[in-house]
């Protein structure tokens, strides 16, 4: 495949709001060992890349240093030692960085193909958000057939994902959202209560709802005054997962009752881990979670699609948490 010298790309002017992105002409990046380039048809939009433009998450070391953290398209190059895949295999993929833009170097490991049944843009916002909650509610959070799960933001990419898993893997789904529109939206993928949370207390919720006894798990994003919530919300042995704090990074705990009760408090950003750990990921989902996909028990809910230009007006569009489901950036000229 003939590849161009340069490409399309949005980057961050300064840290600061969604008036920070502008387009701008940059060089092709190389696939390095055990890498593919990506020629990417469409890319999801997530939090953290706000957080980044925002000057509040870095990229690490050697890492794009273009918003964008998942995509898929077709694979337009390959590095040394790649077996797996080939030019012209359509993928989705985890990305250190730089999915915005027309293409996107990843490791090997990290791609998974497009499954059947998918769309480019619904598959675009696969893998950042799985890779999210298969970490924080299966392996961290050791969610299993019969227990009980608690996902705040319900309507969010990961809360709809949340929701669809866990329903699949046999446990009892409750989420909270801020409209009755966003809780019809959690009910309809599978949760068994919504919880308008301004309207209700999801504490008392929770416990009205489990004669008393709290739930398993919690996966939280909001932080801040949910934290000592959250750990009212649990049962005995139960688990607090935390992946963002959009309301505050710290709460004062009285950690007596996290040791009367057995909590569990765990927490984990994604960006940061080994190429070997994700690449470990990967292969859960692909044995666990793609036969789900493509026999059309689990769906990507896509809120909507902007072209790459308007990535700025994705960014308010999340940042107004109106969505519900995933924003994509539809990238293919």
């Amino acid at each position: 495949m003939s590849l161009p010298a340069t490409m399309r790309a949005i980057a961050i002017s300064a840290p600061g709001g969604p008036e920070v992105l502008h387009m701008r002409d940059t060089p092709v990046p190389q696939p390095g060992p055990g890498e593919i380039l990506i020629r990417i048809t469409a890319a999801g939009v997530n939090r953290p890349d706000a957080l980044q433009r925002a000057g509040a998450y870095n990229p690490p070391p050697g890492a794009s240093p273009l918003p964008g953290l998942e995509c898929a398209g077709h694979v337009a190059a390959l590095g040394e030692g790649v077996a797996q895949w080939a030019v012209g295999d359509a993928v989705c993929a985890l990305l250190p960085g730089g999915g915005y833009a027309d293409y996107a170097v990843t490791h090997q490991d990290h791609a998974l193909p497009v499954p059947a049944g998918l769309s480019m843009v619904q598959a675009a916002g696969l893998c950042e958000t799985l890779f999210t909650v298969w970490i924080n509610v299966f392996d961290r959070g050791r969610l299993r057939a019969g227990e009980s799960f608690l996902v705040h933001g319900g309507s969010s990419g990961i809360g709809t994902t949340a929701i669809q898993l866990a329903r699949l893997f046999g446990a009892r789904v409750f989420a909270t959202a801020g409209s009755g529109e966003k809780c019809e939206a959690c009910l309809s993928l599978g949760a068994h209560r919504a919880i308008n949370y301004r309207s209700e207390d999801f504490v008392q919720v929770i416990k009205d709802e489990t004669e008393g006894r709290g739930v398993d798990l919690v996966l939280d994003m909001v932080g801040g005054d949910y934290i000592n919530r959250n750990l009212k919300a649990l049962a005995l042995d139960g688990r607090l997962s935390m992946i963002a704090h959009l309301t505050g990074k710290t709460a004062e705990v009285n950690f007596s009752a996290v040791m009367a009760r057995r909590i569990t408090i765990t927490g984990s950003t994604l960006r940061p881990r080994s190429i070997a750990y994700k690449a470990e990921v990967a292969e859960a989902l692909r044995r666990e979670v793609w036969p789900l996909i493509e026999a059309g028990r689990l769906t990507p809910l896509v809120d909507s699609t902007f072209p790459l230009e308007n990535a700025a007006a994705a960014h308010e569009r999340m940042e107004s948490a109106a969505h519900i489901g995933k924003i994509i950036l539809s990238v293919e000229l």
